[in-house]
């Protein structure tokens, strides 16, 4: 016998639940599944229950490394298990899932799946002890991810060969394409009118290249051919390769460029835009890039896990090595100079969501393994 569809949610955020995991837990709850969420709750209580869904409160940082933090933190979500009796507990990222996992060892009815959007930084930094914790972060993945009744969903190639290296087993690993997209809300629409704007939507890091897309746009400004860029999005100070506010702000100074900081209507944004930009060093499947497909947009965008899902170099996008900005600066200028390709790449980005992206797709896909999953009394 089935146990009840009861699912538990661990993210760290609640506005990061509502932005990526919202699609798949909707999904889950038109299945029958009772939505539960743990995550630190900020501002988007309200949010979440008006989803239907039952919020519990996880008092932890995101960026914190303390032994005592993260201890505090398995206490809490292991009595958040305790009490929802979830058939099934989905971990978001890998600070929930290492802590979440940690938390359910012991309860043999309980579902795992974890998901892994992304590595993050402890994974791309080449410092001395950020790739001993690398080393460490990889030994104990291996040993939580083998368990029995475990999943662990990646959402590229990179990622799924990236675990496999580390000795997860391949039974235990699932590939499904992000978190959906409603490609009914994402409408492709015309070019604007006007000057050419090229628009970065993110946090404001390193890791995303944020700083290579600025230096490219300066390049383009001393040569006079530069296009409008925007940047929409905010520091995420628990990051360690955050960019400062005064740093954004000076930026924001230069001719043609535009820092708008947290943008709610990303639809609108756009609407306005013809461009999409995200120079990122590595991605789980960039959300960014996945609306702006969908709103007929072409990319710009690097050729690095992740990203190379959906910005098809010469299909859908002109694609650049990282941290490359005169790279990067060669493809704005390209691509702001050809209408023709900018369409041709707009039309291929839509169909390339649809038919691979859409929240339709990727919620059958996870409440499949939601059921494959939920143990048997």
């Amino acid at each position: 016998m089935l146990l009840p569809k009861r699912i538990l949610y661990l993210q760290t955020e609640d506005w990061a639940f509502l932005l990526h995991r919202l699609p798949m837990s909707r999904a889950a709850r038109d299945a029958g599944f009772e939505v539960h969420v743990a995550t630190r709750i900020g501002e988007r209580l309200a949010d979440i229950e008006a989803e239907g869904f039952i919020a519990h409160h996880v008092g932890w940082t995101r960026g914190s490394r303390s032994p005592l933090d993260t201890l505090s933190a398995v206490r809490q979500i292991r009595g958040i298990i305790n009490n929802v009796q979830p058939a099934i507990l989905h971990n978001v990222a890998i600070k929930p899932t290492l802590v979440g996992s940690v938390a359910s060892l012991g309860i043999p009815s309980l579902g795992v799946v974890n998901s892994i959007a992304g590595l993050g930084s402890a994974f791309l930094s080449t410092a001395l002890h950020k790739r001993l914790m690398a080393w460490g972060l990889g030994k104990t993945m291996r040993l939580l991810m083998n368990r029995r009744n475990v999943q662990t969903v990646v959402q590229n190639p990179d990622d799924e060969a990236f675990l496999l290296r580390l000795g997860v087993n391949a039974g235990r690993i699932q590939r499904i394409a992000g978190s959906g997209v409603d490609t009914k809300f994402y409408q492709p629409t015309p070019e604007p009118e006007g000057p050419i704007t090229v628009t970065f939507v993110g946090r404001m890091l390193e890791d995303k290249g944020v700083r290579a897309l600025v230096e490219a746009h300066q390049l383009l400004s001393h040569k006079g051919s530069a296009p409008r860029l925007v940047l929409a999005g905010t520091p995420d100070p628990e990051n360690p390769t955050s960019i400062s506010e005064q740093q954004l702000r000076d930026w924001d100074a230069l001719d043609k460029l535009e820092w708008r900081g947290n943008v709610s209507d990303i639809r609108g944004l756009w609407q306005e835009s013809h461009i999409a930009a995200l120079p990122s060093r590595r991605e789980g499947l960039p959300k960014s890039l996945l609306e702006a497909a969908a709103c007929g947009r072409p990319m710009i965008a690097s050729d690095a896990p992740g990203c190379r899902e959906i910005a098809v170099n010469g299909e859908t996008a002109l694609t650049h090595r990282v941290d490359d900005a005169s790279a990067i600066a060669d493809a704005i200028e390209r691509l702001t100079n050809d209408h023709a390709l900018r369409a041709t790449f707009a039309n291929a980005a839509r169909q390339r969501v649809v038919e691979k992206f859409s929240e339709q797709i990727i919620g059958a896909q996870t409440v499949a393994l939601y059921e494959e999953v939920m143990p048997r009394r």
